[in-house]
């Protein structure tokens, strides 16, 4: 098998994964999974794609991530895996679209505008 290689973004993180066969080893940024991601929430939401295929020690992926926040970053990393997984059998897509994890989440933060507080919010308006 030859290296699959996937983008995932959610708000500002943008993650690309190599996907080799292998042990199940995940390396993130040159660290170990457990030493990136601490909480069992964020390592749950990153092994989702594999747990859901069935392929949690089947495949050796070495992940560069940026920008953004942990847990943005690991929807990021999910998103990748899932479209590598539906690379790898196209069968899999069913599976991942059912659990929603197949879809980009396009939801930024708004930009903030000239003569306002914040994007939204408005300075106090006196009458007189």
């Amino acid at each position: 098998m030859d290296t699959i290689h996937k983008i995932g973004r959610r708000k500002t993180a943008v993650a690309r994964i190599y996907l080799s066969e292998g042990k199940g080893n995940i390396t993130i940024n040159d660290r170990e999974f457990d030493n990136y991601f601490t909480t069992d929430t964020l390592k749950y939401k990153v092994l989702q794609p594999l747990t859901l295929t069935d392929h949690q020690t089947s495949f050796d992926i070495k992940v560069k991530v940026f920008g953004g926040g942990i847990t943005g970053q690991a929807e990021a990393i999910r998103l990748a895996i899932s479209r590598a997984m539906v690379e790898l059998d196209p069968e899999n897509k069913s599976v991942l679209k059912s659990e929603g994890l197949m879809t980009r989440d396009p939801r930024m933060v708004e930009r903030k505008k000239f003569g306002q507080k914040k994007a939204r919010k408005k300075f106090q308006f006196s009458k007189r």
